[in-house]
């Protein structure tokens, strides 16, 4: 797997990267002591404007909330932040970037929104997140779906092999004008984005990879290599899972590709539709600091990679856990491992791994990215040095709250990941086509004007346009009525009722 991970050595200027060019600007703006007769309506300044924002989060961040528009931060063509942009660009590999202050989900709008105008078919990886199938609405995309390999034991979906992509172009009835993926999955795994590019770009595609748990990507040769510098021609990039910013800060990077020209203006407009007005200066701000530590301490990485794979060493010793990334060599579309993630197997408990996580947050304070009814997915940040033998001391304490899975006891389980159902209409026609609402068992066989995602993971289960049926009735209830689940776009929580279209 060796060739799917970073280089050992940095291809931008490591001077350049110490730069903070945001930053600096805003910093400089404070030391003026300005008098803020703008908003935001705290004043930046606690002594004289109101003291909530200040006796909340402290001095600075009330004066560093600044509105946008200013001369010296980010107006004109070289403003710092266009500065902080390039400089962005530069470290991920990337032709162009802009950062965006509504997460990776804005960012998969603005993807959604500018592909729209390469043509309007575009081909998705199912699992893809229900953000992207929100900009599929709203750009009019006409989408086709290609289903990824599943873990059927842990009920995980991984990627998509080269050719799986292959056989979904061959299938295809109509020309196909982009192909949309998720590598990394949200428990590490992979995928070979060099070949699903090559593959997408012979058929005449762009390939969009939805890298949000990958923003660390490509600064460690511990690390799989940034999609940017694999032929991707947009890369999601959420910024603020692993790599440092605050939340709600992401990126999205535009590559240097033969669809870069055509794809700029798209997606220059795709992030004004997009986009607030009033961006918070805060989150831009740390994606300026997040980005130069990310370029510029690979030291530090290095750590909490090895932190993280003491980690695993500590799991694979134990009698009572066991790793899910030792079971990805089955599974083909998974070419390269991300070490910041350790998904761990506690199917030999009593216990779902849902009440495991719960459990230890209720009783040691530990808190697990996500859970599975199999798996507990463990997430540490690049240059975050977690206290190993805390969380060691809590799983092996969980282990007697949980006891042990007798042999002949069957795993608890959910329903099996539901089929999607039969595409009828565009999804656009569909959401905004009339609308009645219907109990969960008359929602069978009727058509959903709702995108519904299963949370964790956020995949969406059914989309606009598409026929409801009795498997994903059933599955969306099982979901919603656990205590760690709940269904997105839902017309209410235990999904009882569903918004189909009028007949």
């Amino acid at each position: 797997m060796t060739g799917f991970y970073s280089k050992a050595e940095p291809d931008y200027d490591l001077t350049e990267q110490q730069q903070t060019p945001y930053v600096d600007a805003v910093e400089a703006h404070i030391a003026r002591s300005p008098i803020s007769l703008m908003v935001p309506g705290h004043g930046n300044d606690p002594k004289r404007g109101t003291t909530q924002i200040a006796d909340l989060f402290g001095d600075k961040v009330a004066a560093f909330d600044l509105p946008q528009l200013l001369d010296g931060i980010d107006l004109g063509p070289n403003a710092p932040i266009v500065q902080a942009h390039e400089l962005a660009a530069k470290a991920w590999g990337a032709y162009k970037t802009w950062f965006c202050t509504n997460g990776a989900s804005q960012a998969n709008k603005m993807a959604a929104i500018a592909i729209r105008g390469l043509g309007q078919n575009v081909l998705v990886q199912r699992s893809a997140h229900s953000s992207f199938t929100d900009g599929i609405i709203a750009a009019g995309l006409k989408p086709s779906f290609v289903l990824p390999n599943v873990d059927q034991r842990n009920g995980v979906s991984h990627g998509l092999t080269p050719e799986a992509l292959e056989a979904a172009f061959a299938q295809a009835t109509e020309k196909i004008d982009s192909v949309y993926v998720v590598s990394p999955s949200y428990f590490g795994a992979t995928a070979d984005v060099a070949r699903l590019a090559e593959v997408a770009h012979k058929h005449g595609a762009a390939l969009v990879v939805d890298c949000a748990w990958g923003a660390h990507f490509g600064f460690h040769e511990q690390l799989p290599e940034s999609p940017a510098r694999l032929g991707a021609d947009l890369v999601i990039s959420s910024t603020h899972k692993l790599a440092g910013s605050l939340t709600q800060s992401a990126m999205l990077h535009l590559c240097d590709t033969a669809y870069t020209e055509k794809l700029l203006p798209f997606v220059e407009r795709s992030f004004m539709m997009t986009a607030s007005t009033s961006m918070s200066a805060i989150l831009q701000g740390s994606l300026d600091v997040a980005r130069k530590t990310m370029a510029t301490s690979r030291a530090q990485i290095g750590k909490s990679v090895a932190l993280a794979n003491e980690l695993r060493e500590r799991i694979r010793e134990s009698e009572h856990f066991s790793l899910l990334c030792d079971t990805f060599g089955e599974y083909p579309d998974i070419v390269a491992i991300d070490p910041l993630r350790i998904a761990i197997d506690v199917s030999k408990l009593a216990k779902t791994g849902h009440w495991i996580q719960g459990k230890m947050k209720a009783d040691d304070a530990i808190f697990f990215e996500m859970s599975t009814v199999t798996v507990i997915v463990a997430v540490i940040g690049a240059g975050s040095l977690p206290d190993l033998d805390r969380i060691m001391d809590a799983l092996n304490s969980v282990v007697q709250k949980a006891g042990l899975r007798g042999e002949n006891e069957e795993l608890e389980k959910f329903p099996a990941f539901p089929s999607p159902g039969e595409m009828v209409l565009l999804p656009k026609d569909a959401y905004f086509g009339e609308i009645e609402t219907v109990s969960a068992a008359d929602a069978i066989g009727r058509v959903s004007v709702d995108s519904l995602a299963a949370y964790p993971p956020g995949i969406p289960n059914v989309v606009p346009g598409e026929v409801i049926t009795e498997q994903l009735v059933e599955f969306l209830g099982a979901v919603a009525a656990s205590p760690v689940g709940y269904v997105r776009g839902a017309k209410d929580p235990l999904v009882t009722q569903y918004r189909v279209l009028k007949k």
